[in-house]
């Protein structure tokens, strides 16, 4: 249940506490980040893009690693949630988990994506617990969605799996084999097309349950 905003007299929201304002002052980080990097944008150029004053932005957030961390935890969330959606209990396990790698490998591959994942990985030594979150074990991660349908499917007798966790990671890894490392180091300019995409996909579920169905 998304929180309400907390609000001071008269209903005003409370300083820092809009959540429009907060997304509003995202957008234009994401855009900064996107066009210069992590390195090169500014606070004030954050500013500026947001269309924000620059005491209105440091009510949100004290400094730019903070605004930056707070940005990714946004957009991998944004991610994860298109993806989990389609891991619904409405769809065949075949049809669920090859929707479910469609999804993830394509938001993985698309060029903004992409262009996040470089700036992440481009502050890695200096800022630690940015990739940690990009990448990291928290609830709410691409691989333990699967592994909590997982469960529900082992449940139901149409899945045997003695680790969950290292099958969640097999299927991704299968499902983005030959295009997520080409993209992310430039050896693949543009992302591939859908209908590729699907053979691969299509490819890495039929190995997966080769293995681990039933």
């Amino acid at each position: 249940m998304m929180k309400c905003a907390e609000t001071g007299p008269r209903g005003r929201t409370a300083a820092g506490q809009d959540p429009a304002k907060r997304d509003q002052i995202l957008d234009g980080a994401k855009r900064c980040f996107l066009r210069l990097g992590f390195e090169n944008a500014s606070m004030n150029e954050i500013t500026a893009e947001a269309g924000v004053s620059k005491g209105t932005i440091y009510v949100y957030f004290q400094n730019k690693e903070e605004l930056f961390i707070e940005l990714i935890e946004r957009e991998r969330s944004v991610l994860l949630e298109m993806a989990e959606h389609e891991l619904n209990d409405g769809y065949t396990l075949d049809e669920a988990l090859h929707r479910f790698c469609m999804s993830l490998a394509t938001q993985m591959s698309s060029d903004e994506v992409v262009r996040a994942q470089r700036i992440v990985l481009g502050v890695a030594e200096r800022m630690p617990e940015v990739a940690e979150r990009f990448f990291g074990p928290e609830p709410f991660s691409g691989v333990l969605i699967l592994q909590r349908y997982f469960d529900r499917k082992i449940a139901q007798g149409e899945l045997v799996i003695a680790d969950t966790d290292l099958a969640a990671r097999q299927l991704i890894d299968l499902a983005m084999a030959g295009t997520f490392k080409r993209r992310l180091f430039g050896n693949m300019k543009q992302p591939m097309p859908a209908d590729k995409l699907e053979k691969i996909v299509a490819s890495a579920v039929a190995m997966f349950l080769k293995f681990y169905r039933t």
